[in-house]
Formats: structure tokens, sequence, C-alpha cells
């Protein structure tokens, strides 16, 4: 028997919510230093796990659930642009600063606000680093990946 729709969208707001967690013990307790596409991926790992837990409020197999595995399905488009950016340009770039990750990140006020979850501390060169040998960006590229493939289930299922 398949997973049901709720199931499936709770279970993208758990990935979600892990990979978020990931990125900040990397930075509090191992040190490693968020760049600005770090932490734009990670804003966009927080709207995915918020809208998959709105979503999975509503009826099973409604309208409630299908909008927000459309809206899931857009937002990891934009995180896997972001990841594969942060990857193939920004990381080998000496500053990403004035980049759409950092203007977006600076003109919300989220890295003022919540500086221990969005503030920018790294160039993205510097911010370069692997994890079980592959880049952080690329594991953020692959978590995006899921949710978008997770999403589309949810969203093209039968009801």
């Amino acid at each position: 028997m398949l997973p049901t729709s709720r199931f499936a969208l709770r279970l993208l707001a758990l990935v979600c919510i892990a990979a978020l967690a990931v990125a900040l013990i990397s930075q509090h307790l191992f040190g490693m230093r968020p760049c600005a596409w770090c932490v734009l991926q990670r804003f966009i790992l927080l709207v995915i796990a918020v809208i998959s837990l709105l979503a999975s409020a509503g009826r099973e197999s409604g309208a409630w659930q299908r909008l927000g595995a459309f809206m899931i399905v857009l937002a990891s488009a934009s995180g896997v642009t972001a990841a594969w950016y942060q990857y193939r340009v920004a990381a080998v770039s000496f500053s990403c600063a004035q980049t759409f990750a950092d203007r977006f990140m600076t003109e919300s006020g989220l890295d003022g606000a919540l500086p221990w979850l969005f503030g920018i501390q790294a160039s993205c060169s510097d911010a370069r680093v692997s994890l079980l040998g592959l880049e952080y960006a690329l594991w953020g590229l692959a978590c995006f990946l899921v949710c978008a493939l997770l999403s589309a289930w949810v969203l093209l299922r039968k009801a």
C-alpha cells in the first residue's frame, strides 16, 4: 500500500528540518561558517517545511494538499537552482557579496533578525566544505530533488 499524501508531506517537512539541523550543527558545533547561498537554501528549506506542515493539516487528498505540493515543487526548483549556482558559480568566485542571495538575505532583514540561523559569515569560496566527500551544496541539491520528487508524487497521485 502506498503512503498517504499527508504522510508524504509530513515526511517532506521532516527531511527539511533534518537538513536544517545538520546545517546548524555543522555551523555551531563544528565551526563551518555559512555563505549567502547557504543561508538562502536554509530559508527555502524552512519555507518548504512550513508549507508541508500546513498542507498536511488539511483533508486527505484535498485541494489544500495539492496546492501545497505545487508550491513545494516551485520552492524545490528554486532550491535546486540556488544549490547548483552555489556549486558551479559562487563557490569558485572570490566573493558572493552583492549576488541575489546576499541581497535577498540582507534586504529581508533575516540575517539581522535571526543571525544564528540566517547570518552570512563567510564568502562562498570559504564556505566550500565537504561532508562524507560531497560538497554541502550538492547535499543541498540532493535534498531539494527529494523534496521535488515527494511533492510531485503528492501532486500527481490519484485521489
